[in-house]
């Protein structure tokens, strides 16, 4: 019987050892179109990041236009409109006309001869409007970009989608490729090559694709190029990966005749990385934006190995909640939370320290234990501490992971949502869980820009989160104009490079001491930056 079982796993283990032989095209198939696709969404992101540069560069220009002269075509407007031309790479032309198209005066005295391609639309986070038009005899489109003076009046700057000819984009693409720019109203105003087969194709796999916004204009730019014809140009490397899968078939196969004895790996060795106390808490400090005073910090993550190499957590936190690895690794952290913070929790009471669960979590009552055996007794208070559940990953159990919150809130813990509005949850199912903190993901806090007057979905979860009475942490802060924005809005506490980046513990101490010595009165109007400093 033994030795039936034996030629099974040999049959099966030669049957494997030819995978890899077969799995060349297949693999090679994959890395051509990862590696292509990368290549052609890095030309096409190059392309369209330079439309919006020459866009912004002709909107700042007619703005020191208007500054610079007192009215329009007077001798002084002239002059600054061809000095601005002159010191311009892209700019060929401004012309003032009326809402009906009737021409005052442009940079060189003569009349301009255009026509619309598109209908004018406005542009996001600017006063002014872009239309595409042809001009005069180019055969490169032309951005022209308008603004409004008084009533009546109209001052335009005309810009060349590229700064190319049509024949030299065409030169620079791989045969049978595919060049296209269009309006996000649907509008097409450039294609280079024959789109018939890619408008015609049957399967996404058909080519290799890739489009880019160009910033926040509403102009879109894509690239196609068939796979088949990418393929063909890795001939050599084909014959390679067949050799290597030759190799690779005959290893595994002296492998499988040895039967190997070892058979689990485990990925980047974190389960070591644990054991041996290499993944290292870090401390993000969290503000009040009103006063700038230091209010608690969010427990991150790093692997530090032997060698000095620092491994942030996107690396391997997921591996870490699929193998279960996250619940020790927790652990471990807080462990050294309540070394490293002990001392300073007692001497700052009203401080609050937050650290991330995971799904795997609130699969049983053990972390409140956990909890309760590691802070019970130690200088570090229940109340002092808040537990985050991420929304980026739905609790498995409501009934249990109900049962942990409460036992959580029993101890005197507080709960959070971090990453809110990334999710799947919604008003009703944020209600069961019994939060106390929303923590705002940075994906809206990013939205907030210099000028921004409105973002309806960040002031959607802000209003949100007082409908549930829950206090609001705004995260990933890096600018003054997104601290004004969020204090302006009633949202007291924030995390994020404009204060600091996570910290190790002696600095994030050093930071929470020199700030309490240092603490006198402020007035509320103070700026966000000068009060944290």
């Amino acid at each position: 019987m033994k030795s039936r079982y034996n030629h099974i796993l040999m049959l099966l283990g030669a049957i494997l050892a030819f995978i890899p032989i077969i799995a060349v095209d297949y693999l090679l198939d994959g890395y051509v179109r990862v590696r292509e696709k990368d290549v052609a969404q890095q030309s096409i992101s190059a392309i369209t990041s330079q439309v919006e540069i020459n866009t912004n560069d002709a909107i700042s220009a007619l703005r020191r236009i208007m500054t610079d002269s007192p009215s329009l075509c007077t001798p002084t407007f002239v002059a600054n409109v061809q000095h601005e031309i002159e010191s311009s790479l892209t700019m060929k032309q401004v012309l003032v006309e009326n809402r009906d198209g009737v021409q005052y005066c442009d940079a060189f005295g003569r009349t301009v001869a255009y026509s619309p391609v598109s209908a004018s639309l406005p542009v996001p986070g600017h006063s002014e409007t872009m239309t595409v038009v042809k001009l005069a005899d180019m055969a490169m489109p032309v951005l022209k970009i308008t603004q409004a003076f008084g009533d009546t009046r109209r001052i335009s700057a005309f810009v060349p989608l590229i700064g190319q000819t049509t024949g030299a984009l065409a030169n620079g693409l791989s045969p049978a490729a595919l060049l296209r720019f269009m309006l996000t109203d649907g509008t097409a105003i450039l294609t280079v090559g024959d789109p018939t087969a890619f408008d015609r194709r049957t399967s996404s796999t058909d080519f290799v694709y890739a489009q880019a916004f160009a910033g926040e204009l509403p102009l879109l730019a894509e690239t196609a190029v068939p796979f088949a014809m990418v393929r063909a140009s890795y001939a050599d490397l084909d014959a390679s990966f067949t050799i290597v899968g030759c190799l690779m078939s005959a290893s595994f196969l002296l492998m499988a005749l040895q039967y190997v004895r070892r058979t689990r790996v485990p990925a980047f060795d974190l389960e070591r990385a644990v054991a041996n106390g290499e993944i290292k808490p870090y401390y993000q400090p969290v503000i009040n934006l009103k006063t700038g005073d230091l209010v608690g910090c969010e427990v991150l993550c790093r692997w530090e190995k032997k060698n000095g190499d620092v491994v942030p957590p996107g690396a391997f936190i997921d591996y870490a909640e699929v193998t279960g690895l996250a619940i020790p690794m927790t652990l471990s952290l807080m462990e050294q939370v309540k070394v490293d913070l002990g001392v300073l929790c007692k001497t700052m009471p009203d401080m609050k320290i937050s650290i991330n669960l995971f799904e795997g979590h609130f699969r049983d009552s053990s972390i409140v234990e956990d909890v309760q055996a590691i802070f019970g007794g130690s200088s570090i208070n229940f109340r002092q501490l808040v537990f985050e559940i991420t929304e980026r990953r739905p609790l498995g159990n409501s009934m249990q992971a109900n049962s942990v919150i409460a036992g959580l809130h029993a101890l005197g813990c507080r709960l959070a949502m971090d990453d809110a509005g990334t999710g799947h949850s919604n008003l009703a199912y944020l209600q069961t869980l019994g939060l106390d903190i929303i923590k705002i993901d940075r994906v809206f806090v990013d939205m907030i820009k210099p000028d921004t007057t409105q973002v309806p979905v960040l002031d959607g979860l802000i209003a949100m989160s007082r409908d549930l009475n829950c206090e609001i942490i705004a995260e990933g802060v890096e600018t003054e104009a997104q601290a004004l924005y969020l204090r302006a809005r009633g949202v007291l506490h924030a995390q994020g490079y404009i204060f600091a980046p996570a910290l190790k513990a002696p600095a994030y101490k050093e930071l929470a001491l020199a700030l309490q010595s240092s603490k006198q009165p402020r007035r509320p109007a103070e700026g966000v930056v000068a009060a944290a400093a």
